[in-house]
């Protein structure tokens, strides 16, 4: 399965991913710029991204505690996700992301 990554300089990636890996870990491994430092566990907003308008429904809303991590940085959105808590599926292939600026590395 594909999604489509845009990174903080705007350029679009078309990366592969793996049933049941989380979005986070997709970014990561395929060498983008995000920070992802509790590498999943929800405990940090590093992994922080703007889900694309026409998939917030297939993606869903965040949990209470998604939102409590995210309310803790100053790029949030209506959009916004931790992509450590999108699962890949089937169902989001063709997934369409935006890496916030919050999550850069650098």
């Amino acid at each position: 399965m594909k999604i489509q990554v845009t990174d903080q300089a705007g350029d679009v990636h078309e990366l592969e991913g793996l049933e049941g890996w989380r979005a986070m870990e997709v970014i990561r491994d395929w060498g983008l710029n995000i920070k992802a430092e509790c590498g999943g566990a929800l405990s940090c907003a590093t992994c922080h991204v703007y889900v694309d308008k026409d998939w917030m429904d297939v993606v869903g809303a965040p949990s209470d505690e998604e939102e409590d991590m995210l309310d803790g940085v100053g790029d949030v959105r209506a959009n916004s996700r931790l992509s450590c808590q999108i699962l890949m599926s089937d169902a989001l292939d063709g997934l369409k992301l935006t890496l916030a600026p919050s999550a850069a590395k650098d």
